[in-house]
């Protein structure tokens, strides 16, 4: 490998916090057998994972006066083997390395392997070129859940699927908030009857809120009957997604998980 310039100590933060996150990162056990395996001296194994990680990193660096060992680290770390059962884990820690990466001049392909490529000077660009479809949704503010319930197919920038997905995610939410087991339009009207409501998105004491509900309703089963329906059954030959439609009906399913944020079980 040719010798790498040294990365700064933001660089190296930044890529260190990726690797090691709370939730979707590398664990403790995993951080220090890379580093035994790329001879990184081990400094603070006592310390929590990202200041654990990013110590060694800078010690080694340090040391050899090349950032080679970062782009060694990754390399073992993002080995495609390790995650044949967690593809989702992989995808993510990779997109959000290309964001970090992408200031440095290096980017990591699909086989995990860190290459050189143009460097980025501005975030928008950087998670534009790590994940132009999730960058946007992000711009927009979109709701937690629309990325909880697709986030494979974001990441692989699958427009079709990832609809798919997001809308049926709004089903799936509304049977674990109203303990109901149906799909669709039955779902949506018992679960928003203004007869006898299982949820309500508010007191219904008014024609006014009453209107509010029997709208969310209409709503929710004019999405499935215009999105999920024809993408679950139609191929994607036959039903193509252009990324504006994409976007927009995010925005929507977005829209409807808000209303599901204030929604209480009668």
């Amino acid at each position: 490998m040719d010798h790498i310039p040294l990365f700064n100590a933001q660089q190296l933060e930044a890529a260190c916090r990726v690797l090691a996150d709370t939730e979707r990162g590398l664990t403790g056990t995993e951080i220090g057998y890379l580093l035994q395996d790329c001879k990184a001296l081990d400094t603070s194994p006592e310390m929590t994972k990202w200041k654990r990680l990013f110590n060694a990193l800078v010690a080694t660096q340090n040391k050899h006066q090349v950032g080679n060992h970062l782009i060694m680290f990754i390399n073992r770390a993002l080995n495609p083997v390790s995650y044949a059962r967690n593809k989702e884990a992989f995808e993510w820690r990779r997109s959000e390395l290309n964001v970090v990466l992408a200031f440095t001049g290096f980017g990591v392909r699909e086989d995990g392997k860190v290459i050189r490529t143009a460097k980025e000077t501005t975030i928008t660009g950087a998670r534009a070129r790590a994940n132009a479809l999730r960058a946007k949704l992000e711009d927009r503010g979109a709701h937690t859940k629309v990325f909880e319930y697709c986030r494979a197919e974001l990441l692989d920038e699958n427009y079709f699927h990832a609809v798919l997905e997001a809308v049926k995610g709004v089903a799936e939410r509304i049977r674990e908030i109203s303990g109901l087991t149906s799909d669709g339009a039955d779902l949506f009207n018992e679960a928003f009857s203004t007869k006898k409501p299982i949820l309500a998105v508010n007191s219904l004491s008014t024609d006014t809120e009453i209107s509010e509900q029997k709208g969310l309703t209409s709503m929710l089963v004019g999405l499935f009957g215009a999105v999920r329906n024809p993408t679950a059954h139609a191929p994607k030959v036959r039903w193509p997604m252009a990324e504006q439609d994409a976007l927009d009906i995010f925005s929507f399913v977005s829209f409807i998980h808000r209303k599901l944020d204030s929604t209480i079980r009668i």
